[in-house]
C-alpha cells in the first residue's frame, strides 16, 4: 500500500464516489493517517480544516457529502501550496432582485434552517463569554457561519455569503487560538449573528419579486471584522460579562463551500433530498402521524434533537380536526339514545373509542408544544446587552428552559418577559457601589425559572435588588389619581398598582425604562391568554414576579356550572373553592354591594344571572352556591345554582359575528351539542365592581352595614 501523502489523497479524492461508503471511510482514514504521521495540524490552518471536514464526512449521509468532498479538495490544494494566503476576495456585486432561477421552496427552507442554526450559535456565543476555552462552542458557531455562507453561495445570495465569510474568519482565528475570545470579540460575533438574521429577513422580503435590500450597517461591520481578522488588538470591556447558566442543544449542521461549481450535481442532489424530506414531513402530518426522523448526527455536548419540520398552518389544521373529533365523540357518548340501548358491548366500544380519542388529543397537542429554551436564550442576550449598557454587573441564571408550552403562547409571553426583565434590571438591581454599601455582593442576580405546577406553566423572575418601595408607589398612585389613600390596602394591592397604564416610579427617564409603559403591557398580554400575574417583594431583598399560564389555549380545564337554564365553564386555574353560605355570613356594605364573610374576610358577591340577564336562576345566596374565584390578589364569590362537574373542553373563539363579549373569553361545544360559554374571571370581577350591587335588596335575615 503506497505511503499516504497529499498527492495520494488528492488522487483518491478525484476517483471517489460520494455514495461509496467504503471509499469515503478509506479516504477519511487516509487523512487521519497523514495528519498523525505529520505530527498533527499545528501551524497549518488548511490541515486543521481538512481534519474537521474528514470528521464530518464520517458522520453525514451520502447526499450531504458532495460539498464536503469539494471542501476537502480545496484544503488539500492549500496544504500543497504551503498554506499560502488566498487571494483577496472581491466584494460581491449585489443585485436588487433574487436570481431568476431561484427555487423559492428551497430558499424558504434555507431561511428557516439558518434561523435555527443562528439560534444555536447565539447560545454558544453566550456560553463562550463565561467559558472562553470551550472549544466545542467555538466550533458550533464557526460551523453555523460556514453553513450559511456555503448554502447562500449555492443559492446565488452573494451579499449574504460574502458577509458570512468575514464573520467566520474571526471565529476561525479564535479556533486556531490566534486571538482571544474576549468581550470585544463577543460583541463582534453577536453583532454578526444579528446581521445574518437581518440578511435573512431581507431575502425573505424579496421572495415574490420584492427588492433585495442589504441591511444597514453591513459594510461598516464587515470593515470591523476585517480589522479583527488582521490581528487587531482587542481591549477587554470594563463591565464584567454576564454569567449565564443555560442548557444548550447542539445544532446539527453540515459545512458548505462557497464554490457551487465544485460539485454542482451533488449539491443539486442535496437540495432534492432536502425537499423530499419536507414533503415527507407534510405527508406524515396530514395523515395524523408525527414521525420523528434524525436531522443528521454531529459530535457535540448533547445529541441533536430528532425532529421534523412541519408547516404550522397544517399542524394547526390537524389539531383543529382532532378537536372536532373529540367533540363528536363526546356527543356520541352523551347521546340519550345510546345510553338507553343498555348494550354493554356497545358501551365498552364507545368507552374504548373515547380513550383512543383522548390519547390522540394529548398526542396532537404535544406536537404543538415547544420548549421555552429559545425565549430564555433571547432574554439572556437582552440581559447581557443591558448590563453592559447600564454599567451593572449581572449574573443571569435560567432554570427549566426545557419546560414546554403551546407554540401560540410563546409569542404571547415574549413581550411580557422582555418588559419584566428590563424593569428588574433597570429598577430592581442596584449599581455596584450601592450594593456594596448595603453589604451585598457587587454582582446582582437575576433568575428566570419555568416549571409545571397543577396542570399549568409557571414562569418566575426573581432578582435580589432593592425591592419595591411601598411609600413611593402609593405617593405616585395618589398623585395620578389611581387611589385616594392607602387605607385598607395590603402589600399585594399596592404591588398591583405598578401594572396601571402610564405608572412609573423612575426618577429619570432612560432609553431602557421610565416612561410608564411596559408593565401594563405585561398584564394585558397575560390576561389575554387566560393567565395571571402575581408580585411579591421585600424591601432591600428583591422582587419576584410570577406568571401562571395554561398549558395551551386550545384546551381548557374547567368547572361546568348551571345558572338558571344556562351553563358556563369556569377555568379551574381561577377557582379557589366552592361553598354554600349561611344566612348569617351574608350582608351588604354601602358603596360596595353584597358581601360574604369567609374566614374573617369580606368578599364581594357577583350574580351571574344579573350580569347576563338569565331568568329562573336562584335568588337567595344561602339556597345556592358561591364559587370563590380569583385573578391574582382580586377575588369575588360568583353565585351559581349548581356545579355539574369538571371537564376538559376544546376552546373555540366566538367568531367575528359576535366579536368581544364582556366577561366571556370563548365557548365550547358540550356533550349534548349545546354551547357552554367560558368565563373570563378577570372581566367578571371587574364587571361585578362596575355594575354596582347597591341596588340589591337584602333578604330578611341579611345584615346591612352602613
Amino acid at each position: 500500500m503506497p505511503e499516504t501523502t497529499l498527492d495520494v489523497l488528492a488522487l483518491q479524492l478525484m476517483q471517489l464516489d460520494p455514495a461509496d461508503n467504503a471509499g469515503v471511510s478509506e479516504f477519511v482514514a487516509g487523512v487521519r493517517s497523514f495528519i498523525a504521521a505529520r505530527g498533527g495540524t499545528t501551524g497549518s490552518p488548511s490541515l486543521l480544516n481538512l481534519s474537521d471536514t474528514a470528521d464530518l464526512l464520517d458522520l453525514v449521509a451520502a447526499a450531504q457529502r458532495g460539498v464536503l468532498l469539494a471542501d476537502a479538495g480545496r484544503y488539500i490544494e492549500q496544504a500543497m501550496g504551503g498554506d499560502a494566503a488566498p487571494a483577496p476576495e472581491a466584494p460581491p456585486v449585489d443585485s436588487d432582485t433574487l436570481p431568476p432561477d431561484t427555487d423559492v421552496d428551497l430558499l424558504r427552507d434555507f431561511i428557516a434552517e439558518s434561523r435555527d442554526i443562528l439560534t444555536g450559535a447565539e447560545a454558544a456565543l453566550l456560553e463562550l463569554e463565561s467559558n472562553p476555552s470551550d472549544t466545542e462552542a467555538v466550533n458550533t458557531v464557526f460551523r453555523a457561519f460556514h453553513t450559511i455562507k456555503g448554502t447562500a453561495a449555492f443559492l446565488g445570495l452573494s451579499g449574504l455569503s460574502h458577509f458570512a465569510h468575514h464573520a467566520e474568519s474571526v471565529l476561525s482565528l479564535v479556533r486556531d487560538k490566534e486571538i482571544p475570545y474576549n468581550s470585544r470579540c463577543a460583541d463582534l460575533s453577536l453583532r454578526s449573528a444579528d446581521m445574518l438574521k437581518a440578511f435573512l429577513d431581507a431575502v425573505e422580503a424579496a421572495i415574490g419579486g420584492g427588492r433585495l435590500v442589504p441591511p444597514d450597517g453591513a459594510d461598516v461591520l464587515t470593515v470591523e471584522l476585517d480589522g479583527a481578522a488582521a490581528g487587531e488588538i482587542f481591549e477587554e470591556a470594563l463591565v464584567e460579562t454576564t454569567s449565564v447558566e443555560i442548557d444548550m442543544t447542539a445544532v446539527a449542521s453540515v459545512p458548505y463551500t462557497g464554490d457551487p461549481a465544485a460539485d454542482a450535481q451533488t449539491a443539486a442532489e442535496n437540495a432534492s433530498a432536502m425537499m423530499e424530506a419536507m414533503a415527507s414531513a407534510v405527508a406524515s402530518v396530514a395523515a395524523g402521524v408525527a414521525r420523528e426522523q434524525p436531522t443528521g448526527p454531529v459530535k457535540a455536548k448533547h445529541e441533536a434533537e430528532l425532529s421534523v419540520r412541519v408547516r404550522t398552518d397544517r399542524l394547526d389544521r390537524l389539531i383543529d380536526m382532532v378537536g372536532e373529533l373529540v367533540i363528536a365523540q363526546s356527543m356520541i357518548a352523551g347521546d340519550s339514545g345510546v345510553s338507553q340501548l343498555k348494550n354493554q358491548t356497545l358501551a365498552r366500544k364507545i368507552t374504548h373509542a373515547g380513550k383512543i380519542v383522548r390519547d390522540l388529543q394529548d398526542l396532537s397537542m404535544s406536537m404543538r408544544m415547544v420548549p421555552l429554551k429559545g425565549t430564555f436564550q433571547k432574554l439572556t442576550r437582552l440581559v447581557r446587552d443591558l448590563a453592559q449598557k447600564s454599567g451593572k454587573s449581572v449574573e443571569f441564571m435560567t432554570n427549566g428552559d426545557d419546560t414546554e408550552i403551546d407554540r401560540n403562547m410563546v409569542d404571547a409571553i415574549a413581550d411580557p418577559l422582555v418588559h419584566m426583565v428590563r424593569n428588574s434590571l433597570d429598577h430592581g438591581l442596584e449599581p455596584r457601589d450601592e450594593r456594596s454599601s448595603h453589604g451585598k455582593r457587587p454582582q446582582g442576580t437575576l433568575k428566570l425559572s419555568a416549571f409545571h405546577q397543577g396542570g399549568h406553566v409557571v414562569v418566575e423572575l426573581k432578582d435580589d435588588g432593592r425591592g419595591l418601595n411601598r411609600e413611593k408607589i402609593i405617593a405616585k398612585a395618589i398623585a395620578k389619581g389611581l387611589i385616594e389613600s392607602e387605607k385598607g390596602m395590603s402589600d399585594g394591592d399596592v404591588w398591583q398598582l405598578i401594572f396601571a397604564p402610564g405608572f412609573s416610579t423612575a426618577d429619570k427617564i432612560t432609553d431602557v425604562s421610565g416612561r410608564g409603559v411596559g408593565m401594563d403591557v405585561v398584564r394585558r398580554n397575560v390576561e389575554q391568554i387566560r393567565g395571571r400575574i402575581d408580585v411579591a417583594s421585600e424591601k432591600g431583598s428583591g422582587t419576584t414576579i410570577t406568571l401562571r399560564l395554561p398549558l395551551t389555549l386550545a384546551i381548557t380545564d374547567g368547572m361546568l356550572v348551571r345558572v338558571g337554564e344556562e351553563r358556563y365553564i369556569v377555568p379551574t386555574i381561577n377557582i379557589q373553592l366552592s361553598f354554600r353560605p349561611t344566612a348569617e355570613s351574608l350582608y351588604t356594605v354601602t358603596g360596595r354591594g353584597e358581601m360574604v364573610l369567609l374566614r374573617e374576610s369580606a368578599i364581594p358577591i357577583v350574580r351571574l344571572h344579573r350580569l347576563f340577564g338569565i331568568a329562573g336562576a336562584a335568588e337567595r345566596a344561602d339556597e345556592a352556591l358561591l364559587m370563590l374565584v380569583g385573578d391574582g390578589e382580586r377575588q369575588c364569590a360568583v353565585l351559581v345554582d349548581e356545579l355539574l362537574g369538571q371537564y376538559q373542553v376544546v376552546a373555540k373563539s366566538l367568531g367575528r359575528g359576535l366579536g368581544t363579549v364582556p366577561g366571556v373569553s370563548g365557548g365550547a361545544i358540550l356533550g349534548d351539542g349545546r354551547v357552554g360559554l367560558i368565563l373570563d374571571v378577570a372581566q367578571i370581577i371587574q364587571l361585578g365592581r362596575t355594575a354596582g350591587n347597591d341596588d340589591v335588596t337584602p333578604v330578611n335575615d341579611r345584615r346591612s352595614v352602613a
